[in-house]
């Protein structure tokens, strides 16, 4: 019996349902092992090969999705030719209702969605694709050790041509400040608790507002797209939700509360990347 590994193999970016928390953007890196006897090259599997055919399963049903714990007693699901609607509720009467493709949304059959949960679901689909002689699969998922403040968003782009057009996709993200070139600790801090738990939606794309509730909307190359959610749950910004408007809208305010001072924003989409901008 051989063991093959592969660090940090990929990563995950999605948006999930938590039973307490609501609607939460996340960002996982993903390795794995793989325990087996070796093939005719002398191999459990080909680094190649593994790299590939994860990566390619992940992306397909993990990745950019809104990850859903199918066992929780808070979810009611409704299903219709290519469309599913559910619809969540948590805390103090908190509720979301999410209709879209079916492709936009993973049931995972747990009641809870956790690293562990979604590793074991990950593990599960690869042992039905990779060859016979691979035995055994482990997947680990962490999240980035992060040093500066950070905030959980989720949100979607109708204008992408990709996976990012689905309404409730998500981010574990970093936000880096620098105010007349100095790092602004408190400024960072200030946007990550503002951010934390965040749905960040565009004006155009809000088909309803009222105090206690935005309805969003739209249609795209995958199809139509609905969400529902608690306004306290919501931040607007007057532009799509790029990594690149969320970079400029905090610089912009940044700049409307401060007259006086330059700053650099680096915001962050998931792990190590990102985009920067100065006001």
């Amino acid at each position: 019996m051989s063991v093959l590994f592969v660090n940090d193999l990929t990563s995950i970016d999605f948006s999930y349902l938590h039973n307490q928390r609501g609607l939460l953007g996340e960002s996982l890196s993903l390795g794995i092992r793989l325990s087996g006897s070796l093939d005719e090259q002398g191999m459990v599997l080909d680094f190649a090969d593994v790299k590939r055919q994860v990566k390619q399963i992940v992306d397909e049903h993990f990745d950019h999705k809104l990850i859903v714990p199918a066992r929780s007693a808070r979810l009611r699901t409704d299903k219709w030719d290519n469309r599913i609607e559910l619809k969540f509720s948590w805390g103090d009467n908190m509720q979301l209702k999410h209709i879209s493709p079916t492709g936009a949304v993973c049931l995972l059959d747990a009641k809870d969605v956790t690293p562990e949960t979604l590793a074991s679901a990950i593990a599960e689909m690869l042992q039905k694709r990779l060859p016979e002689n691979v035995s055994k699969i482990e997947i680990t998922l962490s999240e980035e050790m992060i040093e500066e403040s950070s905030y959980q968003y989720s949100h979607g782009l109708k204008h992408h041509t990709g996976n990012c057009q689905r309404i409730a996709h998500g981010h574990r993200s970093r936000i880096v400040i620098y105010r007349d070139g100095t790092r602004a600790i408190d400024l960072e801090q200030e946007w990550a608790d503002r951010w934390d738990d965040i749905y960040i939606g565009s004006l155009e794309d809000l088909a309803d507002a009222s105090d206690e509730c935005h309805h969003y909307a739209w249609s795209s190359s995958q199809g139509n797209f609905e969400l529902t959610l608690p306004a306290v749950c919501c931040d607007l910004i007057n532009a799509d939700s790029t990594v690149e408007n969320i970079a400029e809208h905090i610089a912009t305010q940044l700049k409307s509360s401060y007259p006086n001072s330059s700053f650099e924003v680096h915001a962050y989409e998931g792990m190590d990347k990102g985009a920067i901008a100065i006001s």
